[in-house]
Formats: structure tokens, C-alpha cells, sequence
């Protein structure tokens, strides 16, 4: 490092007082200091600023839906082959996209499983995501929130970087904040496509509250051909309940006679969980969590829904069952009269979700007890707890806060927790949940 010309001429004329020599050190101390605090200060500083920010970042976008200041297009997230039931698909798929949103990167299109297998991985059959939902719809509808891109978007000038997701029980929920934190930085972010490997969505830590996994669902809209087969499902149910309350005669017919309100006829969705393997797990859970409100027979299913208050008879109950007991006729008989039930085949439906693999059958009858007058359903099943969130969403659009009236629209029960009059218990979304486990897995039909 150069010194001033002062303390250089001080020594070439060999001026050595002690007051010049005193100066000159005082002179190089000056420099080295201003040296030390141009090359290093900045940075570390500007390191911490950054650090920080990355912080304020990752907390705005995981824990509020307030701010719509728009997704990077030029830059994407790739995740793996979303698998297993439909209800798990749409979490992953869900918690993939808030993923992509905490790093400002467009979600690519990813792909989800048409078939069904929990251990078989190899033999999934992969569909893509807008062959079941609508691509430009879903970016339309979450604009400026989340965003799909396909993979033709992508020029591959920068290449791809891998993050390679942690697992086991060392991976704790602060350490998955950390990489989600360090890949919204230089080198990582350099990257036009960031590849997160490992496993599946589903199973990724959750940092995002209720509300911001509600806001994907409300975006997901089912493409046409599917929505036009749930509606023939509907239309069958409808005319089923129209043809019953017909029968009941005039004091029970609110059907006009050109049949002109026959989409008014209302009908009762149970999503009916007794299927053996069901059984199994629930019981399990039982013995795991200490609670006795998981499983429930048939026969309690019947007498909880026979109970409902202000279950206006006669009226038309749809099953959505698993196809293990579609043979089963059983779960035909032993409801209270003015209940008539139907499934798929007695509906003479079955035809119509035989021509799709698993996914497109779960998405109909999805669809089919989502538009449901009353659902009722078991709050420890996942395919329950999103159509009682997206129940509880329409409510709140609605302007309806409390769902313990008796003539509120949309209203959800389930059945393996007892509520009024022997019936099942009411049941409304918490949307104020820090974490989507608590609809997931868990209790939270509300206490009226």
C-alpha cells in the first residue's frame, strides 16, 4: 500500500524528529483504517443487511396473503411428481406453490398421479396438472399470489441448481426455513430453475397458515370435461330427490311442473369412512393420540346423520364411498325413513367414473359433495377436511361468521363427533390456523 507523499518526502530529505515520525504513523493508522473499512465493512454489513432482509422476505410471503406484489416470470421452481390420493395432491401441490412463492419464483407445471400406489412409486401414472385443472384460469385467479409456468417458458441459459430436501427427524421445521432462506441467495438465485429433490411435497415442513393454502384451493378450478361430469352426477342426484319428494305429495314438493327447479331439489353428501384399511388407521391414530373421536362404525354414521338438526325429510342422501363397498348393500339399508341413500351404482353413474383413472374419479365425487346443500363428513379425513375448508370459505364470501345457526348455507358436519341432539357435530374451517395440520389431521369441527 502506497503512504502520502508527506510521510515518503519525510524520509528521502531524512527528517526524523520525533514529531514528524509521530505524524506519519498517525498518518498510516488513518489509511489503514480507511483501507480496512472501504474493503471489508461494506460487505459484512451489507451481508447482514441482506441476511435480514431475506428474513423480513421468507416471513412476509409464508405468513401473509396481503401482499400481491407479483411473481418473477424469468425465474422457476421445479418440484417432483406430485403422488398419492387427491386431497394429499392438492396439499403438496399447494405447499409447492407457497414454496415457489417464498423464493419469487414461478411454480413449473408440475406433475401430478393418476393412479394410486402408497409404496409402488415406480408404477404411478403421471398426468399433467392441466388435464385436470384449468392452467390459465388458476394464474388468473392467483395472480400476482402464485404462478404456473410451463416448461417451454424456460430458455436454459443458466443451467439448473438442486436443492436436495433433508428427511428424518434431524431435519427440523427452523432447518427447512434456513434452505428456503439461503436459496433466495447468490449463487442459488442466480439460477433460472431451482430443482428441489427428495420427496414428495406432501411431505415437506409447513410454514404457511390456513388462509394462504385456502387461497390456492379457491384457485384450482376442475377443467371442463370433469366439471361436466360431476354435473351429470348432480343433475342424477337432484332428480333422484325430485322423484322422492314428488311421491311425498304436494306438502313436501317444491318442484315446479314444467320441472323448472329441479337444480333446487337439495341433497345430503356423506363421505362415509368404513372401509377396512380406513378401520385399521383410525384406530391406530386412536391409540396414538389418546382420542376416542376417530373411528366410527356404520351404524353410528347412521344414527348421527338421522339426527341432523333441521333435516328437512323426505330427501336424498349421496355416499360417496370407496369402491370396496359399492358391493357391500348394507350401507344402502338401515337409514331412518324419509333418508333415501344412493351411491354411484344405484345412481346408475357408475359408468361415468369407470371411463377415468383413480385422480379423475376422486375429483368427481369431490366435486360432487363440495356442491352438496349439507355435508357431512369424518374431520379426521383429509378429503373431509378440504371440502368443510372450501364449505367454509363459500360461507365467508357469504359474509356468514358463525356456522352454529341451523339455516346458514353451506354447512358442514362430522359425524364422528357427537353435537346436538344425538346428531353430528358442526363443523366450520379455523382460517385464523398458523399451519394446515390442524385441518389435516386433527379436530377442529367447532363447538356451537
Amino acid at each position: 500500500m502506497d503512504l502520502p507523499f508527506s510521510c515518503k518526502s519525510s524520509r528521502v530529505f531524512g527528517l526524523h524528529s520525533k514529531v514528524s515520525s509521530l505524524v506519519c504513523k498517525c498518518l498510516v493508522l488513518v489509511v489503514v483504517a480507511l483501507f480496512i473499512r472501504t474493503a471489508w465493512l461494506p460487505s459484512f454489513f451489507g451481508f447482514v443487511g441482506i441476511e435480514q432482509k431475506s428474513i423480513e422476505i421468507i416471513q412476509s410471503r409464508s405468513l401473509s396473503t396481503d401482499s400481491d406484489s407479483g411473481i418473477r416470470r424469468d425465474k422457476f421452481l421445479e418440484v417432483p411428481q406430485i403422488v398419492w390420493g387427491l386431497n394429499n395432491q392438492k396439499i403438496a401441490f399447494a405447499r409447492a406453490c407457497l414454496t415457489a412463492r417464498v423464493l419469487n419464483r414461478t411454480l413449473l407445471m408440475p406433475s401430478l398421479s393418476a393412479s394410486l400406489f402408497y409404496k409402488e412409486i415406480d408404477q404411478l401414472q403421471p398426468i399433467s396438472f392441466d388435464k385436470v385443472f384449468q392452467f390459465e384460469r388458476f394464474n388468473s385467479l392467483c395472480s400476482g399470489f402464485v404462478q404456473l409456468g410451463r416448461y417451454s417458458d424456460v430458455s436454459n441459459r443458466t443451467g439448473v441448481f438442486e436443492v436436495q430436501k433433508g428427511s428424518g427427524r434431524r431435519w427440523t421445521v427452523e432447518r427447512d426455513m434456513e434452505q428456503l432462506k439461503q436459496s433466495t441467495e447468490e449463487p442459488t438465485d442466480g439460477y433460472e430453475v431451482v430443482r428441489i429433490v427428495g420427496k414428495n411435497p406432501f411431505l415437506w415442513h409447513d410454514h404457511w397458515p390456513v388462509k394462504d393454502y385456502a387461497r390456492v384451493f379457491d384457485c384450482l378450478v376442475l377443467v371442463e370435461e370433469i366439471a361436466n361430469e360431476a354435473d351429470k352426477v348432480v343433475s342424477k342426484i337432484r332428480e333422484v330427490g325430485r322423484g322422492i319428494r314428488t311421491n311425498a305429495g304436494p306438502l313436501h314438493n317444491a318442484v315446479e311442473s314444467d320441472g323448472s327447479s329441479t337444480q333446487q331439489v337439495p341433497y345430503v353428501a356423506v363421505h362415509m369412512r368404513i372401509e377396512i384399511d380406513w378401520m385399521i388407521h383410525c384406530k391406530k391414530l386412536e391409540q396414538r393420540s389418546n382420542i376416542s373421536q376417530i373411528c366410527s362404525s356404520k351404524e353410528e354414521i347412521m344414527e348421527r346423520v338421522g339426527n341432523l338438526v333441521g333435516l328437512k325429510t323426505p330427501t336424498v342422501l349421496y355416499l360417496a364411498v370407496a369402491d370396496s363397498l359399492l358391493k357391500d348393500s348394507s350401507i344402502l339399508s338401515g337409514w331412518n325413513e324419509g333418508l333415501l341413500p344412493v351411491e354411484k351404482t344405484k345412481l346408475g353413474v357408475d359408468g361415468i367414473y369407470k371411463k377415468y383413472p383413480y385422480l379423475i374419479q376422486s375429483a368427481i365425487d369431490y366435486e360432487v359433495c363440495l356442491r352438496a346443500d349439507v355435508f357431512v363428513g369424518n374431520s379426521f379425513s383429509t378429503f373431509s377436511s378440504l371440502i368443510a375448508l372450501e364449505r367454509t370459505q363459500k360461507m365467508i364470501k357469504m359474509g356468514v361468521k358463525n356456522a352454529c345457526g341451523t339455516n346458514t348455507s353451506w354447512p358442514s358436519y362430522a359425524y364422528n363427533i357427537l353435537g346436538d341432539s344425538n346428531g353430528p357435530q358442526k363443523w366450520m374451517t379455523n382460517m385464523l390456523d398458523s399451519s394446515l395440520k390442524a385441518i389435516s389431521y386433527g379436530s377442529n369441527a367447532i363447538s356451537c
